[in-house]
């Protein structure tokens, strides 16, 4: 554990920092998948692969990502990790240039892996550098710097890319074959200067990390102790049931969250409702996850509930907006979309450290683990775009994917993160 105040402050700014960016990064996704909707011509189900292009990559880079850090050490991972980010925004370069929807995955993928990275580095060290009773209140702090950035980022890259998109819409009706290419083509060409600017700030970003006063941290991998003698002996990361249903738990977390935030502004269109108006519900979404954030995060927890119980009421919530979304229609449904983001906000603060909590020695591969949870985020909202496809009429229905999802958190948050280790559990 980092020791003295100043050295504790100094890191909590720094990853501070990269969740501002996670956040940026992330939630640029909620204006892409109606942007490239249009300009590629596309399904719901096929601009939904938007985010399973990005979050795939959480699944099948997360074990890389942990050898990259065994290797590297935090810091230097996390240098390496912008860098990736750094060349995935580049790839977008070319991909607007032929409008080419699969050059635009690879891009998002790329991006993904960088996030890879980061996340599985940053995560357990904002978890080591205080006690884990507070670790939910640490990370809801990281929460409120990622959500800020998620606000902002659809916001600002519609003002580039999508500042039109009624009147565009409209004009595409009357044109001809050849015209609408020419338009579309054009409209692709848009993302080029913000992905840019994005590229070149996450290179000077890597640099700036490499020299960072940002100390390397021990892990109870490295430093093992007495005390968690037992921990130690699990032979292996399969005697941990508790963390394999915190890494199911938050699997369908991720998808949920992707959901609420990301399919908010196309489900706003297939309601009828004019893009001028949507392309600010994800930041919708993203506000009421900062009000969750500071309301439980930082002022009940550990104050008045703990950790744990705020995922149980997260879920109940969670169930509450999702069927009220789907017994009202218009405005009032999109409303309770957002406030899908109160329920969200504390899951993964809460699931994290009840996982990785007495890993003792295979603290890395679980967060490894734990990283590629995050593909949830690219399976379940593929299933949300393919309901929207087939309840033309009534979308909301799409949303009834969302109820299993926090039936599992449910379940994690009561019984599932008390399971034993195996090898006691046979003692």
């Amino acid at each position: 554990m980092i020791s003295g105040n100043k050295r504790f402050l100094t890191s909590m700014i720094i990853i501070g920092v990269l969740f501002f960016l996670f956040g940026f990064i992330t939630w640029l996704n909620g204006i892409l998948i109606p942007y490239l909707k249009i300009a590629c011509e596309l399904s719901n189900f096929q601009s939904l692969m938007v985010a399973s292009s990005f979050y795939i990559a959480y699944f099948v880079m997360a074990i890389p990502s942990g050898w990259v850090l065994k290797k590297t050490g935090f810091k230097k991972g996390m240098m390496v990790g912008l860098w990736i980010m750094s060349f995935g925004a580049l790839i977008f370069i070319p991909a607007a240039f032929t409008r080419a929807f699969p050059v635009f995955l690879i891009g998002l993928f790329v991006m993904g892996t960088g996030l890879t990275v980061l996340q599985t580095s940053s995560n357990p060290y904002i978890t080591i550098i205080g006690p884990v009773e507070t670790a939910a209140r640490r990370i809801s702090i990281m929460g409120i710097c990622n959500k800020v950035a998620g606000a902002l980022a659809p916001l600002i890259l519609a003002y580039f890319i999508l500042s039109d998109g009624d009147s565009f819409v409209q004009s595409l009706a009357g044109m001809s074959p050849e015209v609408k290419e020419i338009a579309l083509d054009a409209l692709a060409m848009r993302a080029i200067a913000p992905y840019t600017i994005i590229a070149i700030s996450l290179f000077l970003l890597g640099i700036m990390m490499r020299f960072s006063p940002l100390p390397e941290i021990e892990t109870e991998e490295d430093n093992a102790t007495e005390k968690d003698t037992s921990m130690n002996e699990v032979a292996s990361i399969f005697h941990l049931p508790h963390l394999w249903m915190g890494v199911i738990a938050l699997f369908f977390y991720v998808g949920v969250e992707v959901i609420a935030g990301d399919t908010i502004i196309r489900y706003g269109m297939l309601l009828g409702i004019d893009i001028e108006q949507a392309k600010v519900y994800t930041s919708y979404t993203l506000v009421a996850m900062i009000v969750g954030y500071v309301l439980i995060g930082l002022i009940l927890i550990p104050r008045v509930i703990s950790q744990r119980i705020a995922l149980v009421l997260s879920a109940i919530l969670g169930i509450i907006f999702t069927l009220a979304a789907i017994f009202t229609t218009g405005t009032t449904s999109v409303f309770f979309i957002a406030m899908l983001g109160i329920a969200n906000a504390i899951v993964w603060p809460a699931i994290w450290p009840l996982a990785i909590h007495n890993t003792g020695k295979h603290i890395k591969t679980a967060s490894s683990l734990l990283i590629m949870a995050i593909a949830g985020g690219a399976t379940i909202p593929l299933i949300w775009g393919a309901m929207a496809d087939y309840f033309t009429n009534h979308p909301q229905n799409a949303y009834w994917i969302c109820i299993p999802c926090y039936l599992v958190i449910f379940y994690f948050s009561v019984w599932g993160y008390k399971l034993k280790p195996r090898k006691i559990l046979n003692e």
